[in-house]
């Protein structure tokens, strides 16, 4: 079995259920995975994988002198793991000096890993670091097993929580664009020669030649086909400009999706998982007479978010840097609360959305054994509005829900206009848009103090004989 497909479960399904998404190659690529996925030449080839997919032994790799929480860091890979769909049969904690360019870690190490492993009775190991294509192939030659790393493992779960048909066209550009480096090498026949095989062109071409053509004809189509999608994106987010935005945003399993449910009235799935929510939802919030105010749910943030996914989600992403307040989630009980703020700060800074406006939420205060001071709160903030509450406390929901209205409500105002009575379709339109306050005629007008957006009020004000701000 190709190794490689094997772990990330890659099958480069195509999304068919839309008469958009046409087989790219006529089902080409589907025939060449099923082909290698009837080999296997690992010497682990004769331990079966059990029902809960392969059984994990998990290498959690940290640079000594590091600053990182090990255990902490531990946790979250094995959490990874498990929502791979894996079974983790042991693991190890390991630091490094400098990095081995051939192989990350010595061979020596390597060895003693594999070792352990294979006592274990493991048929797959996973390092908690992105590893190169090389680096990936002289590891497996050098342990006799297939291997995983941190990039492949939240591939996987990105592909099993893909439900859109946006997010499964994001997940497998993504997919495709990690594995096009890794084609040669990923199963020992790969350079026999294939010519003429399933419809491929050219004589004498080798089947890693053939599979990267096949990939690149794929990925051709997906970056159209992603390119229309997001236009129709851009579309809808047009017809909201209008409306006040704001996002929730955050590390993932933050509780981002609780609080959207707490805040609008929703069901969205909630597990406690990460990557649950893969596709910005939008609700409304709040509606008034002068405007919505609308709330997404945005997709988590990791450390060494893949550089694949980022890209691929840039369209699911914008939407993040168009909104007028950002809400930035946090678990409070989480034991590396710093990093995880940190991890977000640097994903707004690549997204060019350092500047928009934000409020930090110190969530899930419910989880604390401890009574946390407000000191720490305020330094993690630094000079930004914060709020420490649980989502499961209706008292605080509410509580947020009327400083997010104010937050956003800074766009409307208080105006007092003179219309003269033939101005009829600006005094409707102000009834119809705006909050009417107080009102005052005379024999040839109407004065109306409304309170509402901004641009409403200077729209109405063109119409007006007199203005009072």
């Amino acid at each position: 079995m190709c190794r490689l497909l094997n772990i990330m479960r890659f099958t480069s399904q195509p999304t068919n259920e839309h008469k958009d998404v046409p087989l790219a190659d006529e089902g080409r690529l589907e025939n060449i995975l099923k082909l290698f996925n009837h080999k296997d030449n690992s010497v682990e080839s004769e331990i079966e994988t059990s029902e809960q997919g392969n059984r994990s032994y998990v290498v959690s790799l940290s640079k000594k002198g590091g600053k990182e929480n090990k255990q902490a860091k531990l946790t979250e890979i094995l959490g990874l793991v498990e929502a791979q769909g894996h079974q983790t049969v042991g693991y190890e904690v390991l630091s490094y000096g400098e990095i081995t360019p051939k192989t990350f870690i010595g061979s020596g190490t390597l060895l003693d890993i594999a070792k352990n492993a294979r006592e274990m009775n493991a048929n797959l190991l996973v390092f908690d670091v992105q590893l190169s294509p090389s680096q990936m192939r002289n590891i497996e030659h050098t342990t006799g097993f297939s291997i995983g790393d941190r990039e492949s493992v939240i591939l996987d779960i990105f592909v099993r929580h893909a439900n859109s048909r946006k997010a499964q066209v994001q997940v497998e550009l993504a997919q495709l664009k990690y594995l096009k480096p890794r084609i040669r090498g990923i199963g020992l026949n790969m350079d026999q020669q294939a010519g003429g095989i399933m419809g491929s062109r050219g004589a004498g071409e080798t089947a890693s030649e053939l599979l990267a053509r096949q990939l690149d004809k794929r990925l051709t189509q997906l970056q159209k086909l992603s390119t229309k999608l997001s236009n129709i994106s851009i579309n809808q987010r047009k017809q909201r400009s209008r409306c006040k935005r704001i996002a929730l945003i955050g590390y993932t399993n933050a509780g981002k999706t609780s609080l959207m449910n707490q805040l609008v009235g929703a069901e969205l799935s909630v597990k406690d998982q990460v990557f649950e929510t893969l596709d910005s939802t939008t609700r409304r919030m709040s509606r008034t007479t002068y405007g919505d105010v609308l709330l997404s749910d945005t997709v988590g943030f990791i450390r060494e978010l893949p550089k694949h996914l980022l890209d691929s989600f840039e369209s699911t992403l914008a939407e993040i840097t168009e909104t007028d307040l950002l809400v930035i989630v946090l678990d409070a009980s989480h034991p590396e609360i710093e990093m995880q703020l940190q991890t977000t700060l640097d994903v707004l800074e690549k997204l060019g959305a350092e500047d928009i406006p934000r409020l930090i939420v110190f969530n899930k205060l419910d989880l604390l054994d401890y009574e946390p001071g407000e000191i720490s709160f305020e330094n993690l903030a630094g000079q930004h509005e914060y709020v420490a509450m649980s989502s499961q406390d209706n008292e605080a929901v509410i509580k947020l829900k009327q400083v997010l209205l104010d937050r956003v409500s800074d766009h409307i105002a208080t105006w007092t206009l003179y219309f003269p009575y033939t101005s009829q379709k600006a005094i409707r339109k102000a009834y119809s848009s705006c909050e009417v306050l107080g009102n005052a005629s005379d024999a040839t007008g109407v004065a109306l103090t409304l309170r509402g957006p901004k641009y409403v009020l200077r729209e109405l004000m063109v119409e007006a004989e007199e203005v009072q701000l």
